[in-house]
């Protein structure tokens, strides 16, 4: 490839970008940051039965990011992780340039046709902001 030196893979529930992002860094012998971005909590959640819902979202993130640690221990590659609340999009390009990336991986999962239409299209505004190359991974 290209000689990266620090490699972003931005976490969505796709288990090929992570896994296709830690065998890069394996070939490019480089860093790797992986970020989780749990969106901010913008509504009144007092009616879901759960007391403190931001506990809730972060043990769940933090079960994510146990997983990660433990994918990146098998594949014999160090990473450091983070946890980040807010926009997706603007926080992966945030956290990208912090850590002086070169390279921001992603996932792309498969959507519904409504969902294209009128859901966020996260990987194209990433492309669009990102101060170094996206690749997406497709899903196997």
């Amino acid at each position: 490839m290209k000689g990266y030196r620090k490699i972003l893979i931005a976490v969505n529930g796709s288990r090929d970008a992570l896994s296709q992002g830690l065998k890069l860094a394996q070939d490019e012998k480089c860093w790797v940051t992986v970020v989780k971005v749990i969106p901010e909590n913008e509504g009144d959640l007092d009616l879901t039965g759960i007391r403190n819902i931001g506990d809730a979202i972060n043990s769940g993130a933090a079960k994510e990011i146990s997983r990660i640690k433990e994918t990146a221990d098998k594949e014999r590659v160090m990473v450091k992780t983070r946890l980040e609340e807010g926009k997706v999009c603007e926080k992966i390009v945030e956290v990208a340039e912090e850590e002086n990336c070169d390279l921001i991986v992603m996932g792309s999962e498969r959507k519904s046709w409504l969902s294209r239409i009128f859901g966020e299209n996260i990987i194209e505004k990433v492309i669009d902001l990102a101060p170094c190359p996206v690749l997406v991974v497709g899903a196997q």
